[in-house]
């Protein structure tokens, strides 16, 4: 646990905007395409051969990339990740990438860990149901009163990212009406969602330090907001994207993402006060984005004028891309705009009604590789 000094220790001493990706992917059964709850032998088989985290879900693998200098090098890095993952599985298993996998059975099997005890005793009807796979992104910000304003600007944002990223339409083999079930189910869980606006190093100390008094936080990787800074790493990590179907898309989706935190942080230097939005205005356009994505419209966090949000986003991402070019990733920009044409539970959706939700998930499993 850091106290406001060692938050700005770790902050001051980052490199800015250097960049890391964590991708949640799901390990399929070949021949029913249901989820395969055969994680811990891909961590034993092939930990050498590609940098995973253990996650709590046994059918989920997780990939960490280095630390990169570009958004070209970290896109770069997730879709390798998957290539390495795809040879190591061949013969038996699947691999697919989405928020959600649309027909599992709601319970999913977790791994059996001694260090997820205490989740698992705390949580225990919760976690079986967090069926949900994210796309989590880091950026670091160099200056701790930089990064922290960027923080709290950053929340504005996050409806517009998880409607672009949205790619869970479909659950136990139903259309859900939403966007993206995901974040639904991570609100089972508690501190979730959009963060506070934390103002101080010393309040988000403050909070830490109550919490773990009584017991709130018993592991590093808490809370679990949509975004948040990482204390560890150093990083803005924001993890309000579902998992992308192709590297493609997630490149994309990590473009748009880096490109949002660099484009704060140049306002920031060039003496503009960052504005911090109402927290209960934020939550509403994440529900608007999450039940109907790019088809809807949110409103303005200061008139309350409703705009389209395949339009707003457009918008915005010709707004961060300088920034993104600078950081290099011009080229995957651009497929943040064609996913803002037709993102993944656009599609996902089209495919239900031709195929079903098997046939969703074959297509998923089809495009995994680039």
């Amino acid at each position: 646990m850091l106290d406001a000094d060692g938050w700005r220790n770790l902050l001051d001493g980052v490199t800015d905007f250097t960049i890391g990706v964590e991708e949640e992917l799901m390990l399929l059964d070949p021949e029913t395409l249901d989820l395969l709850p055969a994680a811990p032998r891909v961590n034993a088989e092939l930990g050498d051969a590609v940098s995973l985290r253990t996650e709590l879900l046994a059918a989920q693998v997780e990939t960490a990339s280095p630390v990169c200098a570009t958004i070209g090098e970290a896109a770069a890095a997730v879709a390798d990740a998957r290539r390495v993952l795809a040879a190591g599985v061949e013969g038996w298993a699947r691999l697919a990438s989405a928020g959600t996998h649309p027909f599992a059975d709601p319970e999913v099997e977790l791994i059996d860990d001694p260090k997820y005890a205490q989740l698992i005793e705390e949580f225990t009807w919760v976690l079986p149901r967090e069926n949900a796979f994210g796309l989590h992104v880091h950026v670091a910000v160099r200056g701790a009163d930089r990064a922290l304003a960027v923080h709290d600007a950053l929340r504005s944002y996050l409806p517009e990212l998880a409607a672009l990223a949205g790619n869970a339409p479909l659950h136990a083999g139903r259309d859900t009406g939403l966007a993206s079930l995901r974040p639904k189910l991570c609100d089972l869980l508690p501190r979730q969602g959009v963060p506070p606006a934390w103002g101080s190093w010393e309040a988000r100390a403050d909070f830490e330090r109550w919490g773990r008094r009584g017991g709130v936080f018993p592991g590093a990787g808490e809370p679990w907001y949509e975004l948040r800074p990482h204390d560890e790493v150093g990083t803005i990590e924001l993890r309000v994207p579902d998992s992308q179907t192709t590297p493609e898309e997630a490149a994309g989706v990590i473009a748009f993402a880096a490109g949002l935190v660099a484009w704060l942080a140049e306002r920031h230097d060039a003496g503009e006060s960052l504005p911090v939005h109402d927290h209960s205005r934020i939550v509403e356009n994440r529900w608007r984005a999450m039940r109907h994505g790019l088809g809807g419209s949110l409103l303005d966090l200061d008139s309350g004028e409703p705009q389209p949000t395949r339009a707003r986003i457009v918008a915005l991402i010709d707004a961060v891309s300088p920034a993104a070019e600078r950081l290099g990733g011009a080229a995957e920009l651009e497929h943040a705009r064609t996913l803002a044409a037709r993102n993944g539970a656009e599609r996902q959706r089209a495919l239900a009604a031709e195929r079903g939700a098997r046939g969703v998930v074959e297509s998923l499993a089809e495009a995994f590789l680039p």
